[in-house]
């Protein structure tokens, strides 16, 4: 259960227009900002999504640290955005800062933040190397006496990790020695992903939530959601590409999937019951 909904959990990912600060902002107002997205999370709730993930992917490229004024807009979307739709779930996912996530998660009251890269680990991508942060994030959340969790990505499919480390063995760590409320994970294909959470499923047990991070469409949820705990979608609701709204058509499709698979899950349990 996630903040008071059932397994499996759908959520949006909702990513606004370029904050001001931004090489892309083109002068949007930010008010603009925040209408366009309070729109969109009015369009999933009508399509039936639990809830929704803030991440500001248009500011693109970033850096690791995030900048002042991201963090002062980012929390100023959220706690709007929490005050007009609060029985959403709400994540927080700032480019690429945890530590700036929780802040923003923190002051805004929201239901958990994702850390998408990097919890644990090394990578490099086109915007140099990120390094690990659960030493900050542990800390900072320690100082400030947040009780938020924290989901972590185990291995972001977009970025090189710099380690030799299984995808199995790195979900033990994230949770185990960098303690991880919850993770996020997924493959290149609906069946890798199925094969990567069966195997993390061996290791961890099933008592910590998992995620599918990535490759959910309309086609593969109901199957997938057999096996994650939640998803959170992006590209296939917004036609391939993150920068393009969400499509409410798709919107629709994807929901009628986690509606199937939610059954299914519901006649299974009801079958171990007999």
């Amino acid at each position: 259960m996630m903040c008071g909904k059932e397994f499996p959990v759908a959520l949006a990912m909702i990513q606004p227009e370029p904050f001001p600060g931004s090489f892309r902002h083109d002068g949007m107002p930010f008010e603009e900002i925040v209408a366009v997205s309070l729109k969109e999370i009015e369009m999933i709730q009508a399509n039936g999504f639990d809830g929704y993930i803030i991440q500001n992917r248009n500011d693109a490229p970033v850096r690791q640290q995030a900048l002042p004024e991201t963090v002062a807009y980012m929390t100023a979307l959220a706690k709007e955005c929490r005050r007009k739709y609060p029985d959403m779930i709400q994540g927080i996912l700032v480019n690429w800062d945890g530590v700036a996530s929780l802040a923003v998660a923190a002051a805004a009251g929201s239901d958990f933040i994702r850390v998408e890269h990097t919890y644990t680990g090394v990578e490099v991508g086109y915007a140099g190397m990120l390094e690990a942060q659960c030493v900050d994030i542990c800390q900072f959340k320690k100082r400030i006496g947040s009780h938020i969790p924290v989901y972590a990505d185990v291995q972001e499919v977009h970025y090189e990790q710099l380690a030799g480390k299984s995808i199995v063995d790195n979900a033990w760590d994230t949770v185990m020695n960098a303690f991880a409320d919850g993770l996020f994970l997924g493959g290149q294909s609906c069946e890798e992903s199925i094969e990567i959470i069966k195997s993390v499923r061996k290791r961890l047990g099933s008592k910590i939530p998992i995620f599918l991070s990535s490759g959910a469409t309309g086609d593969n949820i109901s199957e997938i959601l057999q096996y994650y705990d939640g998803v959170s979608v992006g590209t296939w609701v917004k036609n391939g590409n993150m920068r393009n709204p969400i499509d409410p058509e798709r919107a629709g499709q994807f929901m009628e999937g986690v509606k199937t698979a939610r059954k299914l899950r519901e006649n299974s349990r009801d079958e171990e019951k007999l």
